[in-house]
């Protein structure tokens, strides 16, 4: 049996995981917790095999959530759930250290199978997804190894810069000054070979899987 542990600040979503999981007899619930505080506290005194965390959670950011449990908790599992773009924060979510990455929109069929997955030590993204990243673009240069060219954190300042986010939210976001909201900025321009901001976000917009 696998234990997991549901961290999300909305109670229909935690009840909502909580009933889909009730009746599988290989997946145990073992707590839920609203806030960055309650979840590190559960964690020191009752590490599970699986928790899914949405980005959102209040007190900490998600990213930062995920890089602080690999470090102080490698044996844990970090599933995120979430209802921002995978195609935006699934590959940042997995470099800062997560297993597997899930849409809010998905069915329960397939947070089960996600929750397998990444339990017996897989990493989960969705079939679409992998696809497209692996997929070319122009020059031949496929998603995948565009992005690859970018570190964690430096994915974090782009994923908030394409969502509309100016530097002094991103600092805050992310826990850096503004300075060096700035100089991330620089270093993405260069890497991803554009001029200014605008090209930047459009580039960023590439990751995205466009319902057409």
């Amino acid at each position: 049996m696998y234990r997991v542990l549901i961290a999300d600040h909305h109670p229909i979503i935690m009840d909502g995981i909580k009933c889909i999981l009730k009746n599988n007899p290989a997946l145990q619930v073992v707590g839920r917790v609203g806030t960055g505080t309650q979840l590190f506290n559960h964690l020191e005194k009752d590490a599970p095999d699986v928790v899914i965390v949405e980005l959102d959670l209040p007190q900490i950011n998600g990213i930062n959530a995920v890089r602080r449990i690999k470090q102080e908790f490698p044996e844990v599992k970090t599933l995120i759930f979430s209802n921002h773009p995978e195609e935006m924060y699934a590959l940042s979510t997995i470099k800062a250290g997560a297993a597997g990455y899930i849409s809010k929109h998905t069915d329960s069929e397939t947070l089960e199978k996600a929750i397998y997955q990444v339990a017996r030590g897989g990493i989960y993204l969705n079939r679409k997804i992998t696809e497209r990243l692996n997929s070319g673009i122009s020059r031949g240069k496929s998603l995948i190894t565009k992005f690859k060219k970018l570190s964690t954190r430096e994915s974090e300042v782009l994923n908030l810069l394409s969502s509309g986010k100016r530097n002094k939210d991103i600092a805050e976001a992310l826990e850096i000054n503004e300075k060096t909201v700035s100089t991330y900025k620089t270093r993405l321009l260069k890497k991803l070979k554009v001029d200014n901001v605008a090209d930047l976000i459009t580039q960023s917009r590439l990751l995205q899987l466009n319902a057409t």
